[in-house]
């Protein structure tokens, strides 16, 4: 199965390890898998290495509890020369229940050379909207 460059979707099972003293994902964990899902997002449509440059916002919208399975599903929304925005949406889902939207958020990332200085993204990637 192939997905196109800039959309990634990971899952991740809550272990209690991840939880909160509420025994739900503690949101430092939540916003870690969100970032690495942008990062992998970002750096399938760039091809070469990206670093995060800002959170524009993030989410958090009902609790995980352990044993929760999360979906993260990320997209490249916005390139620029260099830069990209990468939309994440977290769902939680456990055998018959119906997933629930539990997290989203909007990262910046930049594409970036060995040295780590910006570097532009192929022509053919610029300026394309992909998805909102």
């Amino acid at each position: 199965m192939t997905t196109p460059p800039g959309t990634v979707e990971l899952r991740e099972l809550v272990l209690p390890a991840r939880a909160n003293h509420h025994g739900t994902l503690f949101a430092g964990q939540g916003l870690r898998l969100m970032a690495q899902a942008a990062f992998l997002a970002a750096r399938g449509l760039a091809a070469r290495e990206v670093v995060m440059a800002g959170v524009t916002g993030v989410d958090f919208l009902a609790p995980v509890p352990v044993g929760r399975q999360l979906l993260l599903r990320a997209w490249v929304s916005r390139v620029g020369r260099s830069s990209m925005t990468v939309c994440v949406t977290g769902l939680a889902d456990q055998p018959g229940i119906a997933p629930e939207e539990v997290l989203k958020g909007v990262f910046e990332m930049v594409a970036v050379d060995a040295k780590g200085r910006p570097v532009a993204i192929a022509a053919s990637y610029r300026q394309q909207e992909t998805r909102t």
